[in-house]
C-alpha cells in the first residue's frame, strides 16, 4: 500500500473539481515525484474512469482520486427559488431544475476507484461510510480524510482512514467542512495543524495557501508529513483551469480573495469579482443546489472568457503562482523548501 514517505517530494497536487485537475497535470506531479490528483468531483462514473484509464497508461508512479461525500438534501427550497429568480432577472442562461438530492454518483464513483484500484482515495466535505472504507482498504487504497477542524480530524481517526488532508481557510475553492452550512473556520493553517497533530498520530498534509519553498518547510517542521498545493499549479501548462482563470491570477483588477457561497452554496475562496461583488450577500446555504444553478452561467462565462462570471478559486496566496511545467514549479518550491530547512 501506499504511504506518505514513499513520495520523493512532499508535495501533493489538490484535487481541483471543474477541470483544473486534469490528467497531464495528474501524471507531471506524480512523474516529479510528487502525488498527482485527479477530481471525481461532479463527473461522471463513465468520465473519472477515462481520465484514471488515461493516467494509468501514462504513469507507473502512484496517482490518487478525490471523492466529494453525499450531502444533506435541500432544507430551504424557497430560499434557491429566490436565488434563481433573482439571478434570472439578469441572466439568460436555462436555469437547471431545483433538486432535493445529489450524491454525485457517489456508489457508483466508489464501484470505478475500487475496479481500477487506484493507489490512494480522498474525501472531501465529509466521510465515507464504513463499508466503504473496509472495501477500498481491501482493494489496497491509501484513504485520505479532508478535515478543517479537530472535530473532524477525531471523527475521521474513528472512520479509519490513512491519514489526514489538514485544510487552512486560506485555501483556494471549497472550505472543506462536514456540513455545508456549518462555521468555515478561522484558524490559521499553521495553528490548526499544531492543533490536531497534538490529538491524532495519523499521517497529516498542510493544505491551504501555501505558496513558497519557506512554507513547506515550516510545515514539515511542525508535524506535516506532506504539503498540498492546489493554486500554485493553477498558472503550470498541464492545469486544466480556463485560459482566464489563469490570467486572473496575475491581472492588476484582482487585488483580494473572499470567502463566498455566491457560486455553490458553499463556503470558497475565490477571486473577488463582479459576479460575487452582484450576488454574494444573496447566496443560500444550499449546496449543491446553487451550484446546479450557476454552472451554466460559469460555462457561458468561461465560452466567453468573462472572468467576472467564473469562479475564481484561488488560496491567498495566488499572486505567487507561476506559468510553466509543472515539474519546473514542484522543483523549484522543494529546492527552496530544502534550502530553508537547513537553514533552520
Amino acid at each position: 500500500m501506499f504511504t506518505l514517505t514513499a513520495l520523493e517530494i512532499a508535495i501533493i497536487a489538490a484535487p481541483m473539481a471543474g477541470g483544473a485537475s486534469s490528467p497531464s497535470l495528474a501524471v507531471a506531479v506524480s512523474d516529479a515525484g510528487g502525488l498527482g490528483f485527479l477530481a471525481g468531483g461532479y463527473k461522471t462514473p463513465a468520465a473519472l474512469a477515462e481520465q484514471i484509464v488515461d493516467v494509468q497508461q501514462r504513469t507507473e508512479r502512484a496517482f490518487a482520486v478525490n471523492l466529494f461525500v453525499p450531502q444533506l438534501p435541500l432544507t430551504d427550497r424557497a430560499a434557491v427559488v429566490a436565488y434563481r429568480d433573482a439571478l434570472a432577472l439578469e441572466y439568460t442562461t436555462a436555469f437547471s431544475e431545483i433538486v432535493a438530492e445529489d450524491d454525485d454518483w457517489f456508489a457508483e464513483k466508489v464501484a470505478v476507484v475500487i475496479d481500477r484500484r487506484v493507489p490512494v482515495v480522498s474525501f472531501t466535505f465529509g466521510l465515507p461510510p464504513a463499508d466503504v472504507v473496509t472495501r477500498m482498504h481491501a482493494a489496497g487504497s491509501y484513504l485520505i480524510a479532508t478535515v478543517t477542524s479537530v472535530t473532524e480530524a477525531l471523527q475521521a481517526v474513528d472512520r479509519g482512514v490513512d491519514a489526514l488532508c489538514v485544510q487552512g481557510p486560506e485555501a483556494g475553492g471549497h472550505r472543506a467542512t462536514f456540513e455545508s452550512q456549518g462555521d468555515p473556520g478561522t484558524l490559521a493553517l499553521g495553528e490548526l495543524l499544531t492543533a490536531i497533530r497534538a490529538v491524532v498520530t495519523l499521517p497529516l498534509i498542510a493544505a491551504g495557501g501555501i505558496h513558497s519553498g519557506e512554507q513547506i518547510a515550516a510545515l514539515l517542521a511542525i508535524g506535516a508529513e506532506a504539503v498540498q498545493l492546489g493554486t500554485a499549479l493553477l498558472r503550470t501548462d498541464e492545469s486544466g483551469a480556463t485560459q482566464a482563470h489563469k490570467d486572473a491570477l496575475v491581472e492588476s483588477r484582482f487585488i483580494e480573495t473572499v470567502i463566498t457561497r455566491a457560486f455553490s452554496g458553499r463556503p470558497a475562496r475565490a477571486l473577488l469579482n463582479a459576479f460575487i461583488v452582484d450576488h454574494g450577500d444573496n447566496a443560500p446555504g444550499e449546496y449543491p443546489q446553487v451550484h446546479h444553478l450557476t454552472k451554466g452561467l460559469r460555462a457561458d462565462a468561461a465560452r466567453r472568457g468573462d472572468a467576472d462570471g467564473l469562479a475564481l478559486w484561488a488560496g491567498t496566496g495566488y499572486r505567487a503562482a507561476t506559468a510553466g511545467s509543472a515539474q519546473s514549479v514542484l522543483e523549484s518550491l522543494w529546492a527552496e523548501a530544502t534550502a530553508a530547512n537547513a537553514r533552520q
